[in-house]
């Protein structure tokens, strides 16, 4: 993600759209994550079918790990897994930026299934 509200990104199509897979998962486990450059949680996050993916989130600020256990989330799931600290992250939990710097996190206001597909 990057920083804070600015100029609109450049236009795409639909083509570009449908390349990018957003799923929404469930939130397994969470953990502390003091390995990691700034501060994050190591996150399980179980996407139905597509089965769980870990997750290098830098939510620390907002959310607690207790507090994340059995949330909704909505994230990419179709990125290539980046090795954080030794920790693989294979989806890109996604959220908002909020005035403070941290982040919010997105997510369905209503229960759905983990692994269907946004868009």
């Amino acid at each position: 993600m990057s920083g804070a509200a600015g100029a609109a990104a450049a236009p795409i199509g639909w083509d570009d759209f449908v390349k990018v897979d957003v799923r929404v998962g469930r939130i397994v486990a969470a953990e502390p994550f003091p390995e990691a450059r700034n501060p994050a949680y190591k996150l399980r996050v179980d996407f139905g079918e597509l089965g769980e993916r870990h997750s290098s989130a830098q939510i620390t600020k907002r959310y607690r790990p207790e507090d994340l256990v059995d949330r909704l989330v909505v994230a990419v799931v179709n990125f290539p897994p980046k090795r954080i600290a030794g920790f693989l992250s294979e989806v890109l939990v996604l959220g908002v930026y909020a005035a403070e710097g941290d982040v919010v996190l997105l997510r369905p206001d209503q229960e759905v299934a983990p692994g269907h597909r946004v868009g």
